[in-house]
Formats: C-alpha cells, structure tokens, sequence
C-alpha cells in the first residue's frame, strides 16, 4: 500500500508542464543534453585524429551549446518532479544531489563553451584541457545519471504505482486498449 508521501512522488505538479500521470518528461528531455555532450566528446577526439580537424572543432563546440539548451528545459521539468518528493526522505535526498551535479555539470559545459569560442583555434584540433573538461563534466554526468535511475527505478518518483504497472501483465485491463 502507498503511503501519501509516495502517491504524491508519482503524481505531476502540473501534467502540462511535467508530463501526465505515468508518462514524465524529463526522462525524455535528458536525451538532448546527453546525446548532443557525448557527440561533442566523440568529435572532440576526433579533431586528432584528422588532418582537417577544423569542422569537427566547430561542430563539437555547438554540440556543447545544444546540450546547455537542452539541459536547462531538461532542468525545469526535472524541478517540477523534484517539487513533488517531500523533503528529509532519502529521495529528497539523491533528487537534490541529482540536481546539484546536473547544474555543475551544465555550468562545466556553459563555460566550455565560452572557453572555446574565446580561445579555440577555429582549425586546430580540440585543446587537450578543453577535451580533458568535456570528459570530466560528462562522467560527472554518468554519476548523476546513476542517481536519476535510482530515483526512478528504486524510489519509483513519477513511475506509476505497481498496480497500475500490473495491468500491462494481465490479459484485459487499461493497457490492453491500445497506446
């Protein structure tokens, strides 16, 4: 049985904002932002391994940019869901943290970015501690995205209730309607 403390974990501040019932956003939102800094890392060590690496210096760059943006929207939506777990449990507790390390990890990135606008060669390969800083930021990343999982998949924050879970291993029910 659910406590109310973990109905209102499951339950969206607002389904237009956060996503409905069963079906959050931000788990959707975090593609962007990790997909576009893991290209930016790729094309940053691919910047050494061509004779004209200038095309991959500048992708990598706006990758960088790309990931930033999408961080921050990935960051509002993830706030709403973080608003809904009460305070002092150990959830309110890896959420915070979660939080923390996304918000270092998109300021590394911010200040990537600037760093190379101001100071990379347009046609020379990636900096070594410009690469060294991408790579840092995005293990940093993993270890957040350890701390979301567990969020999801152990505290079960904005994952419908196992009864509602239940109804996709039954032969009839909601699921069995279509998507």
């Amino acid at each position: 049985m659910l406590t109310d403390a973990q109905r209102r974990a499951k339950a969206p501040v607002s389904a237009v904002l956060a996503g409905p019932y069963g079906h959050p956003l931000h788990p959707i939102l975090i593609t962007v932002p990790i997909g576009a800094w893991v290209a930016s890392l790729v094309f940053d060590i691919a910047s050494h391994l061509t004779g004209d690496p200038g095309f991959l210096t500048h992708g990598s760059q706006w990758l960088i940019a790309l990931g930033v943006i999408g961080a921050l929207a990935a960051a509002l939506v993830g706030l709403l869901d973080l608003r809904v777990i009460p305070s002092g449990t150990s959830a309110f507790r890896v959420g915070v943290t979660h939080m923390a390390l996304n918000l270092l990890v998109t300021l590394a990135y911010a200040g990537d970015f600037a760093w190379r606008r101001a100071a990379q060669p347009p046609a020379q390969a990636v900096r070594p501690a410009m690469l060294a800083l991408s790579a840092v930021a995005l293990a940093l990343l993993g270890i957040s995205g350890y701390l979301g999982g567990k969020l999801a998949y152990r505290y079960g924050v904005r994952v419908a209730d196992e009864t509602t879970q239940a109804e996709g291993y039954t032969g009839h029910g909601a699921a069995d309607q279509g998507p």
